[in-house]
């Protein structure tokens, strides 16, 4: 591979041009944004909209029928010359957190909504949580300079109507001060929504949720709510794929997911817990495994995968309906079949839905917007520290997968999917410290890196993936070199919180750390600073 240096070394001098000269929030011309709100979003994600809480145990047959004939239609439609094809888009939705002065979580997210008229805005599970649904853009030419200007613009909009409550908006993994009062079943939004979704994953488990994560402060504990799964936000990156190339560019964001992941983390407590690097992760798939006791013979719903992809994205379709029972059998009007074999595009309303509910780190999505296309959705990074490092993570993933994907045969070959498995939870538990494995050469059998040297080295291959796809070369350079930084300092959110909740814990108890732990991490991400520039202070 080409040697990293050649391309974004050059010291700190080159550093300060590098900041200069990408710089999201004073665009100098205004970038295209796609007018296709539907691409993105709940709507697109859940398919119908969820009005009522329970469900009689008669609806699922016919919802599960519905399922086998929107297979049909989506294999038949997979099928029509010209599906899904079309200019690769970037996308992305960004959850939130809402603190009041003190710090603490602030349960007003309608009220914060009611006070603007953004449609990207939207609530979340609890009452503290927000979600901006950001317009996608087109991924050649400069895309990350959109997609940062699209998350300050939406997230300045969720800070002016916070603010109109006493809040303020803290863009991180997991709040670090949050306390399992803040999370119990009047923490979750009053959506039929949720509440649906939480019926159907108690009818399923009939037991208390099991908490036991590993870490510097050991975490097991048992919950009653999926409110729990509320305290992780994270950024969902979208990328539109064609059909025809959707296997190649799956199998290559999950080899990429790992790596990448190492250098992302910003979530490394949970309830005064120092946990992983990444203990969203971790936290997410626990506080929603409805499988309960039975979880050695079953499949998790929330899962990296099972194995290499080879049939495109309908073989992850139809893996999630043959594995996965449904959790919330709402049937649309409009029958698939009848709809695609009259010549329109269908709905799939429910397999939408049933998609919405199998939370796969690296997910498939189809939309019927633009005549039916095809996304891949990625999940498993963490929201903040600031908009330059999210959307630096963001470049990373789609160009170190866009760089895998003309010889993702060669890889899979060389990287059996239990060690890409491997790299990803290794990643979320050590993060930056993380000795992940991956291949010397290509041909070659994986070796362990350190996940540092290893994002350096792939960071050439990640460029070419980025301007192979027509991005501009002057923000492919700009936006990787953040990545650079931060394997040279070796820093990244989670690295600094970790940190300074250590120098912290000299003069303070927990508590009083953590809280003054969020305090400097929200001052220090709105100063135009990167992370790994943050100092480290008690």
């Amino acid at each position: 591979m080409v040697p990293v240096g050649g391309i974004l070394g050059g010291g700190e001098a080159q550093w300060r041009q590098i900041r200069r000269l990408w710089s999201p929030p004073r665009l100098m011309r205004p970038i295209p944004l796609l007018d296709a709100p539907a691409l993105l979003g709940q709507n697109a994600g859940m398919g119908l909209a969820i009005e009522r809480e329970h469900f009689d145990e008669a609806e699922f047959p016919l919802f599960v029928k519905r399922l086998e004939r929107s297979l049909v239609a989506l294999r038949e439609l997979m099928e029509r010359p010209g599906f899904g094809e079309g200019p690769c888009s970037l996308g992305a939705e960004i959850e939130l957190s809402l603190v009041d002065e003190r710090g603490q979580p602030l349960p007003r997210n309608y009220a914060v909504l009611g006070e603007s008229v953004d449609p990207r805005l939207t609530v979340e599970l609890d009452r503290f949580n927000l979600e901006c649904n950001l317009r996608p853009t087109p991924l050649a030419g400069r895309p990350f300079a959109a997609l940062a200007e699209e998350i300050d613009d939406a997230v300045g909009e969720v800070r002016r109507a916070a603010a109109l409550h006493g809040g303020r908006v803290a863009v991180i993994g997991i709040l670090p001060t949050l306390s399992s009062e803040h999370l119990q079943g009047t923490a979750m939004t009053d959506s039929p929504r949720y509440r649906a979704l939480s019926w159907a994953i108690q009818r399923l488990r009939r037991e208390a949720f099991q908490l036991c994560i590993n870490g510097e402060d050991p975490l097991e504990m048992t919950c009653d709510e999926i409110t729990f799964e509320g305290a992780a936000t994270s950024l969902q990156v979208h990328l539109r794929v064609a059909p025809s190339r959707f296997a190649d560019v799956y199998n290559a964001v999950q080899l990429a997911t790992g790596p990448v992941l190492a250098m992302a983390g910003n979530s490394p407590t949970f309830l005064g817990h120092r946990l992983w690097h990444e203990t969203r992760i971790a936290l997410f798939k626990q506080a929603v495994d409805y499988r309960g006791s039975d979880a050695k013979n079953t499949v998790a719903r929330v899962s990296f995968g099972s194995g290499w992809v080879e049939d495109g994205a309908f073989e992850l379709f139809a893996e999630d309906v043959a594995i996965h029972e449904p959790l919330l059998p709402l049937l649309g009007d409009e029958d698939p079949l009848d709809c695609l074999r009259a010549g329109g595009v269908p709905l799939l309303e429910e397999m939408r839905l049933h998609q919405g509910t199998v939370w796969r780190w690296n997910r498939a999505i189809y939309d019927p917007a633009a005549d039916g296309h095809l996304r891949i959705e990625m999940r498993s990074f963490p929201a903040g520290p600031t908009t330059a490092d999210m959307v630096a993570n963001a470049a990373f993933q789609i160009g170190l997968a866009l760089g895998l994907a003309p010889d993702a045969a060669g890889w899979i070959h060389d990287v059996p999917f239990a060690v890409a498995a491997h790299n990803f939870y290794r990643a979320a538990q050590s993060g930056i410290e993380a000795r992940l494995l991956w291949p010397p050469a290509p041909r070659c059998a994986p070796r362990p890196w350190p996940a540092r040297a290893l994002a350096l080295e792939l960071l050439p291959l990640a460029r070419r993936g980025l301007v192979d796809a027509g991005v501009e070369g002057g923000e492919v350079d700009a936006i990787l070199a953040v990545i650079a930084r931060r394997a040279e300092t070796a820093q990244t959110g989670s690295v600094w919180q970790r940190a300074t909740l250590g120098a912290l814990g000299a003069e303070h108890d927990r508590p009083a750390a953590l809280s003054a732990l969020l305090e400097r991490y929200l001052a220090l991400a709105t100063s135009g600073d990167l992370v790994h520039d943050w100092p480290v202070e008690g």
